[in-house]
């Protein structure tokens, strides 16, 4: 059923509360690769990431792109190998990993926000020394002796120090930054950074108002699979404790609780795949995810 001017009104007139909350303030969005996987819902994506800035918001992109860079990585003959969740990172996959996310993804996101009137800059955590990363250890349990031992993931990285000069440049001029989770290392090279992460330490060292973390579930949800509308940092730990939250989505939370313990306000998590998830999160009362707050 089609929309009638007057509800259109309507709907403007009931958000202004929500935009005059967040007037001027940060928003860092991190934008999942399955999401981007469908034209039409990245394409709606940067019309609502538009649609932020000509709200006086200063939103700050980040996305990722595992998808794709599996799919490259079949194409060009490259296995792919992973350890505690990770992929391990040879140089070989380096060169396909920061061309994918650096390249071809970071500039197809500029263009969809480019061509709904936005003025998107690309970037990735390279660029100005924006984040430069360490070397990432894990540790896992051999399966034949039961020994744990150090996992070599290769070239991935945790990011070591944020500066966020370029992005000071950059926010409240009309332009919206979207950056790729490739970071640069302290001697110079390159590392492969989780975009979870990646974007965590964004939000945090922005002091943003809100990071929306869009994944491809609806958010943090109970034993019984419904969706919790808010948690408490303690709330999240307690939950993690007892197997409530469990699987991919505990190192989710523990970005979250790291952004809010770096002095991000609030964050959501939510699905990515709802048309205008975004919107729904900052402009109604409803919300649109799992809000995690101190």
């Amino acid at each position: 059923m089609a929309v009638t001017p007057y509800q259109q009104a309507r709907i403007l007139a009931e958000a202004l509360p929500y935009m005059q909350r967040y007037d001027d303030a940060v928003v860092v969005i991190k934008y999942g690769g399955h999401a981007m996987g469908e034209e039409h819902l990245a394409r709606e994506f940067a019309r609502d990431v538009v649609l932020l800035e000509q709200t006086a918001i200063n939103p700050v992109v980040v996305h990722g792109g595992g998808p794709q860079i599996e799919a490259m990585l079949k194409k060009v003959g490259v296995q792919s190998y992973y350890a505690s969740g990770l992929r391990i990172t040879d140089q070989e996959t380096l060169e396909i990993v920061e061309m994918v996310l650096a390249g071809s993804i970071n500039k197809q996101m500029v263009g969809y926000i480019n061509e709904a009137g936005g003025k998107a800059v690309g970037l990735c955590g390279k660029d100005g020394n924006m984040v430069i990363a360490k070397k990432l250890t894990r540790t896992m349990i051999d399966p034949d002796s039961h020994i744990e031992k150090l996992v070599d993931l290769g070239f991935v990285g945790e990011p070591d120090k944020v500066d966020t000069g370029v992005l000071s440049q950059i926010l409240g001029r009309d332009l919206i930054p979207v950056l790729a989770p490739v970071a640069a290392a302290a001697d110079g090279g390159t590392f492969n950074v989780n975009a979870d992460t990646f974007v965590g330490a964004i939000a945090g060292a922005l002091k943003a108002k809100r990071f929306l973390l869009l994944t491809d579930v609806p958010g943090v949800l109970d034993k019984s699979k419904n969706l919790i509308k808010q948690l408490s940092v303690d709330d999240a730990r307690r939950l993690i404790a007892d197997g409530t939250i469990s699987g991919g989505m505990i190192p989710k939370v523990e970005t979250c609780i790291n952004a809010l313990d770096r002095g991000v306000e609030a964050v959501v998590i939510l699905d990515g795949k709802v048309p205008h998830a975004v919107l729904l999160e900052l402009f109604t009362e409803l919300g649109a995810g799992t809000l995690i707050h101190n």
